[in-house]
């Protein structure tokens, strides 16, 4: 399986607009997507190699993605 990143761009192709307006004007929204996106950099950087990790802690990291996943998506149901 190749790897990839996640961003919210790809995650949500149906809510192109509200990520747009959400970021440009929701300073909460914008810190939950900057944490995904930290998170899914971290992810991809041990699965690639480049970084040393635990597999318990990579896994750690991937249940937090997923939980802000899941925030944001909620928020993006919410404004549309």
């Amino acid at each position: 399986m190749p790897l990839e990143h996640h961003p919210l761009s790809r995650e949500f192709p149906e809510f192109q607009a509200q990520l747009r307006r959400l970021m440009s004007n929701d300073g909460h929204f914008v810190r939950l997507a900057e944490e995904y996106e930290g998170l899914d950099k971290r992810i991809y950087e041990v699965e690639s190699g480049r970084v040393a990790m635990d597999e318990f802690l990579l896994l750690g990291l991937k249940m937090q993605r997923v939980t802000l996943k899941d925030e944001l998506a909620t928020y993006l149901h919410n404004a549309s």
